[in-house]
């Protein structure tokens, strides 16, 4: 498998206690990279302490997506591109998406907004 890049969305399932043994085998083959934008919005949520120094440790762990400042010119592009096409994308969402493009890998996710890029073929789409 190519880069997975794993959106909060499927995150938060795994987290919560969803089976989801594709993820576990992305991570053990080492295919998961992560967005820096993930990285954040997991940390947001209201932890206790020792759940977020885990949660941290966790993501640490994790190759951590190159985001340089040609990236987040690809980030704009792809939201123009987006809305050329008629949809409506979130800075976090395309920078997501921006990711997978980089690496020529696939978004997992549950959010609606990465089926929509998808179908306009703006970005892979992984579907387990």
């Amino acid at each position: 498998m190519s880069a997975l890049v794993v959106d909060t969305t499927v995150w938060v399932d795994f987290f919560r206690g969803r089976s989801l043994s594709r993820l576990e085998q992305a991570l053990h083959d080492g295919d998961v990279v992560l967005p820096p934008i993930v990285a954040a919005e997991l940390v947001s949520a209201p932890l206790a302490a020792g759940e977020r120094r885990r949660l941290e440790g966790f993501l640490r762990d994790l190759p951590l997506a190159p985001t340089p400042i040609d990236h987040w010119f690809r980030v704009g592009n792809l939201r123009s591109a987006a809305a050329r096409r008629g949809l409506t994308v979130s800075t976090p969402d395309a920078h997501v998406a921006q990711v997978a493009r980089d690496l020529g890998g696939a978004v997992w996710s549950d959010d609606v907004v990465f089926a929509r890029l998808a179908a306009k073929s703006l970005i892979r789409r992984f579907a387990p």
